[in-house]
C-alpha cells in the first residue's frame, strides 16, 4: 500500500473517530454548560497549540519537509495557541475575552485550511515520511482541533441568533 493512502486512510480514520467520540462524549458535555464555559473547554484545548512549533525542530520533522509546509503550519498554531490563552487570560473582561474567542477561532481555521491545502500542494501525503515524529499531528490532534472550531462557530452563531431572536421579540 503507498504511502499517500496509508496517510489518507489515517486521516479520514481520526476524523471519523473523533467524530464518534465528540458526538457521544464532548458535545453532550459542552452543550451541558453555558456558552461561556463551553468556549472556555474549547480554548482550552486550543491553548496547547503552541505545540504546532515542534515542525521547526531539526531532527523531529525531515529536513526534506518543505519550508513553506513547516513554518506556515508552526506559526499558525503558535499563534491559535497564544490567542486563545489570552482569551482564557481575558474570561473576567467579557469583551475582550469573546474578542480572542472569535480571533483564535478564525486565526485557527484559516491555519488548519492552509496547512491542508499547502499539504496537498507539496504532495505531503506521499511524503509523509517528511513529518518524522509529528506525523501523529494531522492524524490525531487536527481532525479534534477542526471539529472543536467548527463547534465553536456553531455555539457563536447560535448565541447570536438567541440574541436576535430576544431583541426582535422586545421590539
Amino acid at each position: 500500500m503507498s504511502t499517500e493512502s496509508l496517510f489518507q486512510i489515517h486521516l479520514v480514520a481520526g476524523y471519523v473517530a473523533w467524530l464518534l467520540c465528540f458526538g457521544t462524549y464532548l458535545l453532550p458535555w459542552l452543550r451541558s454548560m453555558d456558552h461561556l464555559a463551553a468556549h472556555r473547554a474549547i480554548a482550552t484545548l486550543h491553548s496547547f497549540r503552541f505545540f504546532g512549533l515542534v515542525f521547526l525542530l531539526p531532527g523531529v520533522v525531515s529536513p526534506e519537509l518543505p519550508a513553506g509546509f513547516a513554518v506556515f503550519a508552526a506559526w499558525g498554531d503558535f499563534a491559535t495557541g497564544v490567542l486563545a490563552m489570552l482569551a482564557l487570560a481575558a474570561v473576567r473582561i467579557r469583551p475582550l475575552f469573546w474578542l480572542f474567542i472569535i480571533a483564535f477561532n478564525v486565526t485557527g481555521t484559516v491555519d488548519l485550511v492552509v496547512d491542508y491545502y499547502e499539504a496537498v500542494r507539496v504532495e505531503l501525503p506521499a511524503h509523509a515520511g517528511w513529518l518524522g515524529a509529528t506525523y501523529a499531528i494531522p492524524i490525531i490532534y487536527v481532525p479534534l482541533l477542526m471539529i472543536t472550531h467548527i463547534t465553536a462557530f456553531y455555539f457563536l452563531l447560535s448565541r447570536q441568533a438567541k440574541a436576535v431572536r430576544v431583541f426582535a421579540s422586545d421590539a
